[in-house]
């Protein structure tokens, strides 16, 4: 099976069936720093309102059972702005979350308030709950060099202060994977998340699976 086509990456990662799959996959990718308990496949067509644009197809979008949504995409070849497209994905899975925050997740200030100042305190913390957002995930597999990012595996990339690296915002995230930096023998890998990489790297030239790699 070749991952890196549409019908081999659905097979793998896009089926109830192989859920569990998805979920060992995006937790090594994220170890030390999320866990994801569970997930839901959600429709991977994200319609336009607007008549000029075609809207968008992911490969999967999923939201996990604490709220977070993920879109993971599969991209055989390079085309131009690739780098551009997968900032307009992850910005348009944003840009759908804003919440419509009821009367009951409003919090006042234990300093007790009289009359318009309760009024008032009740609208400002109402009208910041609007825009509270999930984070959202964007996992990139290219079988590819990109040119806009360092010649490496992996890339990952974060909103953080320029100066000092601290992230600003959490929801915002985005793993590139490109698959022809990955050059470690099967020797070479001791890691799960190794082992998951070299399979995807290899197993389209495969006719049964290395028992190296025969584990749960």
């Amino acid at each position: 099976v070749n991952p890196f086509t549409d019908l081999g990456f659905k097979i793998i990662f896009g089926q109830p069936a192989s859920k569990a799959l998805l979920i060992i996959l995006l937790n090594e990718l994220l170890s030390g720093e999320h866990h994801i308990e569970d997930l839901t496949f959600l429709d991977k067509e994200d319609r336009s309102e607007n008549i000029h644009d075609k809207g968008i197809i992911y490969d999967l979008y999923c939201r996990t059972s604490a709220g977070e949504y993920i879109i993971v995409e599969m991209q055989n070849r390079w085309h131009s702005h690739f780098l551009d497209r997968t900032l307009y994905y992850v910005c348009r899975a944003v840009s759908r979350q804003m919440e419509n925050p009821s009367s009951s997740e409003v919090r006042v200030p234990d300093t007790p308030l009289e009359g318009d100042s309760v009024m008032l305190m009740e609208e400002e913390v109402s009208y910041g709950l609007r825009y509270r957002l999930p984070a959202v995930y964007g996992v990139f597999l290219m079988n590819f060099k990109e040119a806009g990012l360092e010649s490496k595996f992996r890339t990952d990339t974060v909103l953080s202060d320029r100066d000092s690296g601290r992230v600003v915002n959490r929801n915002f995230r985005q793993i590139y994977l490109q698959f022809p930096y990955f050059t470690k023998d099967l020797a070479e890998c001791s890691t799960l998340s190794d082992k998951l990489m070299y399979t995807l790297k290899n197993m389209n030239n495969w006719n049964r699976m290395p028992d190296a790699l025969k584990e749960q």
